[in-house]
């Protein structure tokens, strides 16, 4: 059983730890210490991982000194070792040897894990408890399974903190890890939080849920665990200083999620109209796994991107009638008595930056596709009093959505006989750097030319425009029009468009810089 873990921690530690801890990495003692002086000052609470050094020893003079220069830091070493999914391939002796000197320098936590703790006797952890407040840890790299008993297991060592992190397969995983923090965390010090990229709620929510602490990366690029979320995101993006039980939770649904840009764009959002809420990017490989997470965590709000705009349909109880008539739906609002509502505000995405250039009403407009952006385009456009042609790749799909919405076809050929003041591009060609373009620059013959694809954001159909003299329209403004008035459906508060666009722009800039030095 557990011997009173406060008086160990009123010892060590300041009454009220930080929620994130910045695990920081190197392949040398002077780089370990230069990050961490270079991060201190914003992230006073950090990880040591010394087994990511060669030679950890050489190491504890340079941590000595960090302290005498950042007395308030506060910082757990941690030595993993190669079986327990570290890089230490010392033995168990020699491992917590080096955590006691790490202790000594002014480390005021120890990590050890629960494999090292079954090799080692009772005496030699707590004599080790007796330097530094003791992280008692286990990883489960495969799965989320038996964390009660996971635990149970870890009890039979007196600590300080239990550390229980697993591996979320699906984002229902997380409902699991939140749950046995809920339960387990009024009578243990807990740190809890699931692995990989699904786990991505569990990261940012597992705070409230009863998890003392989460982690944190300096970089993308020196993650220390699958998934892990830079501190800067965490902080600025997720505002998880912020988080608690009050908090709204709202996020993008579809498979694959890691590089939608929505989590910037309505993060801002949030933070800038003083929503207590958080929006997160949800990696669903199944609508059941989606919809579970939905009416547990509760999820408030969801953007639903591909492949999942029609088949989410099936499982709404109402929607409206743009929704219903696009066969789409891209926008849900959970309402208080749990029952799902379906929007589409592609159309929006469409219309709005139009509307700001020219009168839509008698506009002969060209849509490129037949798909769901094509469809939303097209039914918006016609609302408007638009003349709308469709032209598609293979033309049945075209001529059953030109039934459908009272449009009309045209064929590839008639393209150069043809003018028109906008041409929309509703298919993914040209999406991420691809070099395609839907038309030759001869077949552009149009005032405007307006291109859904935001990333990259000069398309290779862009520049053919501009090269004939059309004004562009680049789909990061279809982007953000689409998510501002799903900002205002969900809070009924007016969407601050400009900022919206600004991080959007910068993010996408960001992108395509990191790209290029590829």
């Amino acid at each position: 059983m557990n011997s009173s873990p406060a008086n160990f921690v009123q010892r060590f530690l300041p009454l009220r730890l930080p929620r994130v801890c910045v695990a920081v990495i190197a392949s040398d003692p002077a780089q370990l210490l230069d990050k961490a002086e270079g991060l201190v000052r914003d992230n006073p609470f950090l990880e040591f991982r010394l087994d990511y050094l060669p030679k950890p020893g050489l190491a504890l003079p340079r941590i000595r000194s960090f302290f005498e220069m950042f007395p308030h830091a506060v910082v757990i070493a941690t030595c993993r070792r190669a079986t327990s999914g570290g890089k230490f391939r010392g033995s168990v002796a020699s491992q917590l040897e080096l955590l006691s000197k790490a202790a000594a320098a002014g480390c005021q936590l120890v990590d050890v894990e629960l494999q090292t703790a079954l090799k080692c006797k009772g005496e030699q952890l707590q004599k080790l408890r007796s330097r530094a407040a003791l992280i008692l840890s286990f990883h489960d790299f495969h799965g989320t399974k038996k964390l009660p008993e996971t635990l149970e297991k870890m009890r039979n060592y007196p600590a300080d903190f239990y550390k229980v992190v697993s591996t979320a397969t699906t984002l229902t995983d997380n409902v699991t890890m939140m749950k046995f923090l809920e339960k387990e965390s009024d009578r243990h010090s807990l740190v809890g939080l699931c692995m990989g990229e699904q786990g991505i709620i569990s990261r940012v929510l597992g705070v409230r849920a009863g998890s003392a602490f989460t982690f944190a990366s300096v970089s993308e690029e020196e993650r220390t665990a699958p998934g892990q979320v830079t501190a800067q995101d965490l902080r600025s993006v997720y505002r998880i200083e912020q988080v608690d039980v009050a908090t709204r939770v709202y996020g993008v649904a579809g498979d694959p999620i890691a590089h939608s840009l929505s989590p910037i764009i309505m993060n801002t959002a949030l933070r800038r109209e003083n929503v207590n809420a958080v929006y997160l990017a949800l990696h669903a490989k199944a609508l059941k796994d989606l919809l579970t997470c939905v009416r547990e965590i509760p999820i408030h709000g969801l953007s639903i991107t591909m492949p999942y705009k029609e088949a989410i349909l099936k499982y709404l109880d109402n929607t409206d009638s743009h929704t219903t008539k696009i066969g789409a739906c891209n926008t849900i609002v959970r309402a208080q008595d749990g029952k799902l509502y379906g929007f589409n505000t592609d159309t929006a995405g469409v219309v709005r930056p139009l509307e700001q250039r020219i009168p839509l009403e008698g506009a002969r407009i060209l849509v490129l596709g037949a798909g769901g952006a094509a469809r939303a385009a097209v039914f918006g456009l016609k609302e408007r009093g638009c003349e709308v042609f469709i032209l598609n790749r293979t033309p049945a799909p075209a001529q059953k959505l030109a039934r459908q919405a009272k449009a009309r076809t045209i064929k590839r050929q008639d393209l150069r006989k043809l003018a028109f003041d906008v041409i929309v591009n509703a298919t993914p060609v040209g999406m991420s750097n691809s070099g395609e373009s839907p038309l030759h620059e001869n077949e552009i013959n149009a005032k405007y030319v307006f291109d859904m694809v935001y990333d990259p954001p000069e398309t290779r159909f862009l520049k053919a425009a501009k090269a004939r003299g059309a004004q562009i329209i680049p789909g990061i403004e279809m982007f953000v029009h689409q998510a501002a008035r799903q900002f205002e459906i969900w809070t009924g508060k007016p969407a601050p468009w400009d900022d919206m666009l600004r991080v959007v722009t910068i993010a996408l800039q960001e992108r395509v810089a990191k790209a290029a030095k590829k």
